[in-house]
């Protein structure tokens, strides 16, 4: 599949760490259409900054095909500024020691590499209607029943 994709992601927690989620909007351009997926996930016990990875590790994973342009938008500096400034290659060097959440850092790395994504940073909060929108989805997902486990979480991740 063909075509630039838009991914629009955050994520959150209610007394971080404590119950949380994530809220995805990814939208595909072909040829031929434009769709839009909306997509959301609760969690009983996590991090907020876990939450913002798996957005995004969600988002991408989603994608069919591989090496599609991909313009990820998130008000999660964790994220971005871990690939604008390239701290996550230099963790990586090292196998994360050290490191929270190293678990997300592979998953995250592992489906960056199939594409070509390009991060934006979005101010929360700020009147972005899709970046609002998926906070509304991420405040959907912990109210909602049918939490997973986040197997990976540590409280050492705090």
């Amino acid at each position: 599949m063909t075509g630039e994709v838009t991914l629009y992601s955050d994520g959150g927690c209610v007394n971080n760490p404590g119950q949380g989620g994530y809220g995805i909007i990814l939208e595909q351009k072909t040829e031929n259409q434009t769709t839009s997926e909306e997509i959301l996930q609760g969690y009983r016990h996590t991090t907020n900054n876990r939450m913002e990875m798996m957005g995004v590790i969600i988002g991408l994973k989603k994608l069919k095909g591989e090496k599609r342009k991909v313009n990820v938008y998130t008000d999660s500096r964790y994220v971005v500024d871990a690939f604008e400034k390239k701290w996550v290659f230099q963790w990586e060097k090292k196998d994360f020691q050290n490191r929270i959440n190293a678990d997300l850092w592979r998953q995250l790395l592992k489906v960056y590499r199939k594409h070509q994504v390009i991060f934006h940073w979005v101010k929360g909060h700020d009147a972005d209607p899709r970046n609002e929108r998926c906070d509304q989805l991420v405040a959907l997902a912990i109210r909602r029943r049918g939490w997973f486990t986040d197997r990976g979480y540590t409280h050492n991740d705090g």
